[in-house]
């Protein structure tokens, strides 16, 4: 099949890949020179593990292809994805739909036979709907269809998340369309993997309530946290707990300071401004998206305390981005963490793997070359970003770097007992100090 990809971010660049791994001759466009460059130099715009060997495997054998026209590649392909970014609208809390639409109007201007136009975009309810409106308008004489297909992809492990789904959710109105659809994913077909066919709008909100529904777990287990911190509870055993319920799952049960990265924030916003508009209102969301909002303050003002204020010392900060195997600091904690305790009088030195190149455009602090030049001289350190490699750190060294040996852990990667008799001061989240 031919396929064209429209936007070469997280979703669009892991998707048109994998799909060219499928088989599928895929051509990626996005309007943006330099990325295009740079993708056909083999640099990839994003860290995403394993997507580079993907990528120039693909280039390789002939099937993948990285262009800025899309009149070029739009003519006789069988599918045409829209994979724009849709961030939150400022000032309102909708969905930015404006790339989907804008996609939608230049798609329609090159159509040459049927093609079925797949949006893989987070939409709020209805959008697909609008997109065929748009392209009729444009096109009237034109043979195509309107799919739905959210995708599902968790950053860093998105790669494997494409090539093995838990599922394939389709939402198309007309059988041709369905054909093509089982075409692009006939892989997945073959290995038998979940492809639930529904309508645009039941697909369209499928994603939503998923993105929702793990943020509402997320924040729960926080809140347990707190719980657990004031009446001597252990909030990883009672995680452990629930999530050995088949009807519960252990996923998404880690406490630590709040959810961030591209999709919860912004999908639980439109989630609830679509919610509103059609006078079902989501309580539990609204609850989840002010708790987690108070939630990375919360953390903030937390190692302010277990320092015993910050006014003139430094502070150690390990990990800037929302979660490891990523680059991505979209909504990250530290992006109201660090500011916090700097308003409070603290200097900053930090280290993350993957996120020195975003941090430099989104914080102003001291970025260092690993986690033990971070920690030397520092007041104290704070974790909050579980990177593997912070896992198993030199303590011996830790401590000798630091001032004085405090550590603040947000994640929850070390044992209160071990952390103890090493000789720190250690706080973390949801668990009992040692006695």
């Amino acid at each position: 099949m031919r396929i064209v990809m429209i936007g070469t971010g997280y979703v669009g660049l892991v998707s048109g890949a994998c799909l060219s791994e499928f088989g599928h001759d895929v051509a990626c466009v996005d309007t943006d020179e330099d990325k295009i460059n740079g993708l056909n130099n083999g640099v990839m715009p994003i860290y995403e593990p394993g997507l580079d060997e993907v990528v120039a495997a693909n280039v390789k054998a002939g099937r993948l292809s990285f262009e800025t026209d899309l009149k070029s590649v739009v003519p006789g392909a069988d599918a045409v994805f829209i994979a724009v970014g849709t961030p939150t609208r400022r000032g309102d809390g909708h969905a930015d739909l404006s790339y989907v639409f804008a996609a939608a109007e230049e798609i329609a201007a090159n159509l040459s036979g049927y093609t079925v136009i797949v949006n893989k975009s987070t939409v709020p309810v209805g959008t697909n709907r609008k997109v065929e409106e748009i392209v009729r308008k444009v096109r009237p004489d034109a043979e195509f269809d309107v799919a739905s297909n959210p995708e599902f992809l968790r950053e860093g492990s998105a790669v494997e998340d494409f090539r093995r789904p838990d599922r394939v959710v389709v939402g198309c109105d007309t059988d041709r369309a369905r054909e093509v659809m089982k075409e692009v994913y006939r892989p997945l077909f073959l290995n038998e993997t979940p492809i639930l066919f529904t309508s645009r709008e039941t697909s369209e909100l499928i994603k939503y309530a998923s993105n929702a529904f793990l943020a509402v777990k997320i924040t729960f287990i926080n809140e347990m946290a707190n719980l657990c911190e004031k009446v001597g509870g252990d909030v990883q055993d009672v995680a452990r707990g629930m999530g050995l319920d088949g009807r519960i799952g252990n996923k998404f049960l880690h406490a630590g300071p709040g959810y961030g990265g591209a999709c919860f924030p912004k999908d639980t916003l439109a989630l609830l401004k679509t919610a509103d508009e059609y006078g079902a209102p989501t309580r539990i969301v609204e609850a989840v998206v002010a708790v987690n909002s108070a939630r990375k303050q919360d953390m903030a003002e937390r190692i302010e305390r277990a320092l015993g204020g910050v006014a003139g010392k430094t502070v150690a900060i390990l990990g800037l981005t929302f979660k490891p195997n990523t680059d991505d600091m979209r909504e990250a904690p530290s992006l109201v963490i660090v500011p916090y305790l700097q308003s409070k009088g603290a200097r900053i030195r930090a280290f993350d793997p993957q996120g020195t190149k975003e941090a430099k455009t989104r914080l102003n602090l001291d970025l260092c070359k690993d986690a033990y030049d971070a920690l030397d001289g520092a007041d104290g350190v704070a974790i909050l970003t579980e990177w593997n490699e912070f896992r198993a750190l030199d303590l011996g060294r830790v401590k000798s770097l630091l001032k004085r040996p405090i550590m603040v852990d947000l994640r929850n990667i070390y044992r209160p007992g071990p952390m103890k008799a090493a000789g720190f001061e250690y706080s973390s989240v949801g668990r009992p100090d040692p006695k």
